[in-house]
């Protein structure tokens, strides 16, 4: 075994607590991020949870352009210099021709809130391009037959997943779409409030994470690991793979769900300094 091996509990335990916070009192500066979390505004329900119908909106109605025009004018207060969006990295050379094309009055806005809050926000401010930095987790291998619907045991593990005994703490909606009645930017607040971030977590250590095939494995646990938390981690990695100096100013514009993971990892990192929107959103308000 390797001398490295060896001493690697040492190391671990010793020596990077202290390195970390002698890097942390040395940096004087640090990176400033903003994260916005947003409902999708396309509404193309890809995620667990679905919008009614009755519960969507059009965006693209004049009363809600007129908001989000007021949304990208708090925003532009900011002053972002890049602006990362929940596109994977290989759609880069899609998203750039649209951004271009819209540049040149050849593209109308689409619905969704890349188009609509980072285009529009983008070309205001000139920025040249917009940062793809969306991903998806990587699974233990072991678990690939999750994956195959044909799977018997993949179809215990889909029943467990949609009825479970923890589906009592599920949130009931009250029949009524916030949307519709209190509109984008007031949906916005409650989306990036810190206690509902919080909260959103939940859901994501409960249910189909307690699943196990057999008595005391770590089916779920494994499960989630990678569909969720993995997911995250690999996110803020492309993050950082975009930040090239300490006066860049970055917005983040993803699903509301991801800053649960995110934010906490902006707030634990020594390179960023983690802004919340909620000052920014209030004063579209005016």
């Amino acid at each position: 075994m390797s001398k490295f091996r060896k001493l690697a509990p040492l190391i671990f335990v010793i020596l990077f607590p202290s390195l970390s916070l002698s890097q942390v009192r040395e940096s004087s500066e640090k990176i400033t991020v903003m994260t916005l979390g947003v409902f999708h505004f396309n509404f193309p329900n890809l995620d667990v949870q679905k919008v009614d119908d009755k519960d969507k909106i059009d965006v693209l109605e004049e009363k809600y352009q007129k908001e989000i025009v007021k949304i990208i004018g708090a925003l532009k207060k900011f002053k972002p210099t890049k602006i990362a969006i929940e596109a994977n990295p290989a759609s880069q050379k899609k998203i750039d021709s649209l951004y271009k094309a819209y540049r040149f009055g050849k593209h109308s806005l689409g619905r969704n809130e890349i188009e609509q809050l980072g285009f529009r926000l983008a070309s205001e401010l000139k920025i040249e391009k917009l940062e793809c930095v969306d991903t998806w987790g990587k699974t233990y291998e072991s678990l690939n037959y999750l994956l195959i619907d044909s799977s018997s045991r993949a179809k215990a593990f889909e029943q467990y997943y949609f009825n479970n005994p923890d589906t009592i703490y599920k949130k009931k909606s009250s029949g009524k779409s916030l949307l519709k009645i209190e509109g984008i930017t007031n949906n916005l607040l409650y989306l990036n409030d810190s206690q509902i971030i919080k909260e959103s977590l939940g859901p994501y250590l409960i249910g189909h994470f307690k699943y196990e095939e057999k008595a005391d494995d770590f089916t779920g646990v494994d499960f989630e690991t990678g569909r969720w938390f993995n997911r995250n981690l690999r996110i803020f990695r492309n993050i950082q793979r975009i930040t090239k100096s300490t006066s860049d100013r970055i917005l983040v514009i993803f699903g509301a769900g991801h800053m649960n993971i995110l934010n906490y990892l902006f707030e634990c990192s020594p390179e960023y300094k983690l802004v919340s929107p909620e000052s920014f959103l209030r004063k579209a308000k005016k």
